[in-house]
């Protein structure tokens, strides 16, 4: 059996020193292969994750907070994102999250319904952080 612990703070990542924004690379760090899987840190009052869909791909994502709380828009309609919500969101619906007055720790859950899970560059170890090289 196959056993892999560790911190969310032990894991790389990408970091973006202008923003305050990082993505942690969880499911590298912990060999995951079937699903995508990432911790990405928010400071407050950050709108910088990016507003997008899965429209190209087809993968459906599930957020968590961990900590913190931020609101999440999908498709123009906010919802709260909290500790003890998830919220699942289609691959063909925009969505975009913003931090208020606390930062955000939230884990994100992605796959495809329909194949095979296959994970993006961005998020394997030893590639160029994606976040440095939008500054």
């Amino acid at each position: 059996m196959a056993v892999t612990v560790k911190r969310v703070d032990d894991f790389d990542a990408h970091s973006h020193a202008e923003s305050g924004m990082s993505m942690k690379l969880a499911r590298d760090g912990l060999d995951v292969e079937s699903f995508g899987m990432q911790v990405i840190d928010m400071p407050a009052s950050a709108d910088q994750y990016p507003e997008h869909d899965h429209s190209e791909d087809g993968q459906e994502e599930v957020y968590l907070a961990l900590s913190g709380s931020a609101d999440i828009e999908i498709d123009g309609e906010r919802h709260r994102l909290e500790p003890g919500t998830m919220v699942r969101v289609g691959p063909g619906v925009k969505r975009k999250v913003t931090t208020d007055s606390d930062p955000l720790r939230m884990l994100i859950i992605g796959g495809w319904p329909d194949k095979t899970y296959e994970p993006p560059e961005i998020t394997k170890l030893g590639v160029p952080d994606p976040l440095a090289q939008q500054a």
